[in-house]
């Protein structure tokens, strides 16, 4: 199964710009850079879409504009409309249960609170979508979450994260083609 629907979580305006919390922005404008795709904003979409036309087919790239809490609400519109199944989604986010500088992929699970992700299951109607987690660390207790992801990592930590937007990025084209096992054993290792 291909992926034909790629979401970076974040949140829009300048305030959060380089907040944990935009990693998966971070991710989808290099991602976009690299395979020369320009974003516009659509409305109907409740965010900034890029269409690409890629050796696999046509893949869709999707910044939701609606705040991180109903991301759905936009990857719900897109796919809805263009008739993409959940397991052709990857959605690319934060994740503060991995360190900095790791990552994960992986096919459907929970979303460990994860109010993007939440919402993407609460309007897809099933937790059966790609994730790609870049580690943000845990600020080590819940009640400093909220400051913790809408905050600006320090210089070392944003280093990591680059490091695990760069790492992920290779292992796109395996991603891309259902090779899901070969871009876990590259994504996994250290």
């Amino acid at each position: 199964m291909n992926i034909k629907l790629i979401v970076g979580l974040g949140n829009i305006g300048t305030e959060y710009e380089h907040t944990r919390h935009n990693v998966g922005f971070w991710f989808l404008d290099e991602l976009a850079y690299q395979w020369k795709a320009n974003f516009k904003a659509e409305k109907k979409f409740f965010g900034d879409v890029a269409r690409v036309a890629r050796p696999e087919g046509e893949v869709w790239l999707l910044k939701p504009s609606t705040y991180m809490n109903l991301s759905g609400k936009a990857v719900a519109a897109l796919a809805q409309f263009y008739k993409i199944k959940p397991e052709e989604i990857l959605v690319v986010h934060d994740e503060l249960d991995i360190p900095c500088g790791n990552i994960r992929f992986k096919l459907g699970g929970g979303n460990g609170g994860h109010n993007g992700l939440k919402s993407i299951q609460a309007q897809c109607g099933t937790p059966n979508f790609y994730r790609l987690r870049l580690g943000i660390d845990h600020p080590g207790d819940r009640n400093l979450v909220a400051a913790w992801v809408l905050n600006k990592p320090s210089a070392a930590d944003r280093e990591l994260i680059d490091q695990t937007i760069s790492k992920s990025l290779q292992a796109m084209p395996d991603i891309m083609t259902g090779e899901q096992e070969k871009a876990v054993r590259f994504l996994h290792s250290k």
